[in-house]
């Protein structure tokens, strides 16, 4: 079914987030209370609610985008290129710009979006951040009323599971096994919220979040059993 798919309908995307305020104690009494509320379960007794704070990122009421990068492949006869550009800096124009890109480019049926873990994490969390924005939702990110078999979302986290439903399995480790180079750079994802408050470095951010996006169409080709991309046919727009 997976070599069915033409390449050139499949939108590969990442995303980086990070809390939506550097500091626990920006963060007015309401929403530091339900902050406390929302991660009682994750921190237990071990963290304070502040403490537990630079994990706020991966929570959309509490996070937000600063990085979203994607890539598609595109052929001219035998040539192949994997083209990637990244959205990055004041969430709302990311949102905007992501959404011109899937309404302009990639909203016919046949089109499809594809990330690791993205149906669990990237796909909810640009959806919800949208909402949040006062940002249409685009149709590729609009489940409502579509059956299942309907969604033209792709996961590579889904597809390694073969059904087993207990099993996680990082970006890191599949490009490991699958023989993939490593995506990952000189920071990890725990690392992003330092990196864009503290050193105030979005360059790193997007180069890491590129990385990704080059990753997860490399695990596709692999899955379909077609040759890795190489450097030369990876253009950064």
């Amino acid at each position: 079914m997976i070599e069915r798919i033409n390449l050139e309908n499949i939108l590969f995307l990442d995303i980086e987030t990070v809390p939506e305020e550097r500091h626990f104690g920006l963060l007015d009494e309401e929403t530091q209370s339900l902050f406390e509320q929302k991660t009682a379960y994750q921190r237990k007794d071990e963290y304070t609610p502040e403490e537990f704070y630079d994990r706020a990122g991966i929570w959309a009421e509490f996070g937000k985008i600063v990085c979203l990068s994607a890539g598609f492949f595109t052929f001219r006869g035998d040539i192949r290129h994997f083209r990637v550009t990244s959205f990055f800096g004041e969430e709302a124009k990311i949102l905007k710009d992501f959404s011109n890109l899937l309404n302009n480019h990639f909203s016919q049926p046949q089109h499809i979006m594809c990330g690791h873990n993205a149906k669990e994490f990237d796909f909810p969390f640009i959806a919800r951040r949208m909402i949040i924005n006062g940002i249409t939702i685009p149709n590729k990110l609009n489940l409502f009323g579509k059956k299942p078999w309907e969604v033209p979302h792709l996961d590579t986290m889904e597809l390694w599971k073969f059904g087993d439903y207990k099993s996680f399995t990082s970006l890191k480790l599949l490009t490991k096994v699958l023989g993939i180079p490593s995506p990952k750079g000189d920071i990890d994802g725990s690392q992003v919220g330092e990196v864009y408050y503290i050193e105030k470095d979005i360059d790193r951010i997007v180069t890491y979040c590129e990385k990704d996006v080059i990753a997860v169409a490399q695990i596709l080709l692999r899955f379909r059993r077609e040759d890795l991309l190489i450097e030369e046919e990876i253009i950064h727009v």
